[in-house]
């Protein structure tokens, strides 16, 4: 089966998703977890240390800056499902819009970034990375801020890891997880268009809903 970007937003859309074996292998197969991770939006957990980085600054946040750049930040461990037929059909959906990144820059390095897929308003999170202590955190924090003002209603994780769920992402069946997809898929959410907030703005934010 070739793998397309009409191909991919399809599976999405009905709550599948791919993934390889490795980066070496070229087949590509498909997943649909019985469980299903999500952060419910406006549901991240803030810690002390994370609020703290947050107030001392120092980073620069962006989105769609560098998308090919995070993709291979995700790819760059020692074992990674991101072959090079998904990292070129990812930055093909990110060519029409349908693909996007949150970018952490320090002294014009980037240091963390998460990526993912969105559809109606749905955001289907792909992977994050950091290479500089918290800034995954960061650019996960700046993403659920993004969803919740661009009107995003489900954000998928795919699955619940212990990090994530520090964090505040939850564990759905997948029943749920497939009426809240229809119900986000007939919502028009745009993530390019909400202005990126400052880091007391964030922090507000954040305290006003957790």
């Amino acid at each position: 089966m070739t793998l397309t970007p009409e191909l991919l937003l399809h599976a999405y859309s009905v709550g599948v998703f791919p993934m390889a074996e490795s980066r070496d292998d070229p087949d590509v197969f498909w997943l649909d977890p019985k469980r299903r991770g999500v952060f419910p939006i406006g549901g991240f957990h803030l810690s002390r240390s994370l609020a703290k980085t947050l107030r001392q600054g120092g980073y620069e946040v962006a989105i769609n800056r560098n998308f090919s750049a995070v993709l291979d930040g995700c790819a760059d461990r020692t074992e990674t499902w991101i072959n090079p037929e998904i990292r070129a059909r990812y930055i093909d959906l990110h060519k029409q819009g349908n693909a996007h990144s949150l970018e952490v820059y320090h002294e014009g390095a980037l240091t963390g970034g998460v990526y993912g897929v969105s559809l109606g308003g749905a955001f289907f999170g792909e992977s994050m990375f950091s290479r500089r202590k918290d800034t995954s955190k960061i650019a996960l924090a700046y993403l659920l801020d993004r969803l919740a003002q661009a009107g995003f209603v489900l954000c998928d994780t795919q699955f619940l890891t212990p990090h994530l769920a520090s964090l505040g992402a939850v564990e759905i069946t997948r029943a749920s997880y497939r009426r809240q997809l229809r119900a986000a898929l007939d919502i028009d959410a745009d993530f390019a268009a909400p202005v990126l907030p400052d880091p007391q703005t964030l922090l507000q934010r954040i305290t006003q809903i957790s």
